[in-house]
C-alpha cells in the first residue's frame, strides 16, 4: 500500500493547488515544507493539527486560510516581551475584572476562521469558563477581550508595524474590546478601542502609562521598563 503524499513530499517549486488539502483529509503525517505558498490553504482543524505535528513552527492563520509563518523574534524584542507579561501579570489585581493572561504561545481561534496569537492577551474569567474543558485543552474559539501586539524595530515581515495594524484591526473586527500596539522605538502607543467609524488606531507620543478603562477599570500598565534597552 503506499502510503499518501504529505507537504514534505511536494518537489520545491512545484504549484500546490487549492485542493492539495480537502477538509476531510487526516493530516497526521502533514509535515511543514520548506517554502509556505499563496495557494496552500487550509481549514483552523488542519491548521490545528499542523501544530500539532509541528511543534517547534511559529504559525498562525489568515480567515482566507493561508499559513503565516512567524519570523522569530531578536533578543531585544523577545526581552521586551518578557518585561510586557511581567508588568501586565502585575497590574491584573487592580482591574476591578477578573481576567487570565496569555502569553504569546497561545492561539485563538477568532470568527472569522482565522487563528491568531498576539504577543499579550487577556480574557475575561467568565469567558474562559463558560468553554468546555476540550475546548480550553486546544485552541480557544473565542477574541481576547484585550490584545497587545509589539512592533519589531522593522516593518518587515508579520512582525512590523504595517502588519501589526491590520493585525489589530482584525481583532477588532472579531470582537476584541481593547487592543494595544507597543512601538517600542518610538516610545509610542496605538489604542485600537472598539470598531467605532474607522479602524485606525488613536496614537499616543511619549507614552508612559496606558489605562484600561472604560472597558477595564483599574487596569495600568506602566511601559518604561518595557521601554528600557
Amino acid at each position: 500500500m503506499v502510503a499518501p503524499p504529505t507537504l514534505k513530499d511536494v518537489p520545491n517549486g512545484s504549484p500546490l493547488g487549492p485542493d492539495i488539502l480537502s477538509p476531510e483529509q487526516p493530516l497526521g503525517s502533514l509535515t511543514l515544507p520548506m517554502a509556505l505558498t499563496d495557494s496552500l490553504r487550509l481549514t483552523p482543524e488542519q491548521f490545528e493539527q499542523l501544530c500539532q505535528v509541528n511543534p517547534e513552527a511559529v504559525l498562525e492563520l489568515a480567515a482566507d486560510g493561508q499559513l503565516i509563518a512567524m519570523t522569530p523574534t531578536g533578543g531585544e524584542t523577545s526581552s521586551r516581551n518578557s518585561r510586557l507579561l511581567i508588568q501586565l501579570g502585575m497590574a491584573l489585581p487592580r482591574c476591578d475584572a477578573s481576567l487570565r493572561i496569555f502569553d504569546s504561545s497561545g492561539s485563538f481561534r477568532l470568527l472569522d476562521g482565522s487563528v491568531r496569537s498576539p504577543d499579550a492577551s487577556l480574557v475575561l474569567e467568565k469567558r474562559w469558563q463558560a468553554l468546555s474543558p476540550e475546548q480550553r485543552r486546544r485552541i480557544p474559539p473565542l477574541c481576547p477581550d484585550l490584545v497587545v501586539e509589539l512592533a519589531s524595530p522593522s516593518d518587515e515581515g508579520p512582525r512590523g508595524l504595517t502588519a501589526l495594524r491590520q493585525k489589530m484591526a482584525d481583532y477588532q473586527r472579531n470582537g476584541a474590546r481593547l487592543g494595544w500596539l507597543l512601538i517600542p522605538q518610538e516610545q509610542a502607543v496605538e489604542v485600537w478601542g472598539p470598531l467605532e467609524g474607522g479602524e485606525q488606531g488613536r496614537r499616543i507620543e511619549a507614552a508612559t502609562r496606558l489605562e484600561g478603562a472604560p472597558e477595564f477599570p483599574g487596569l495600568t500598565l506602566d511601559l518604561e521598563p518595557i521601554w528600557a534597552e
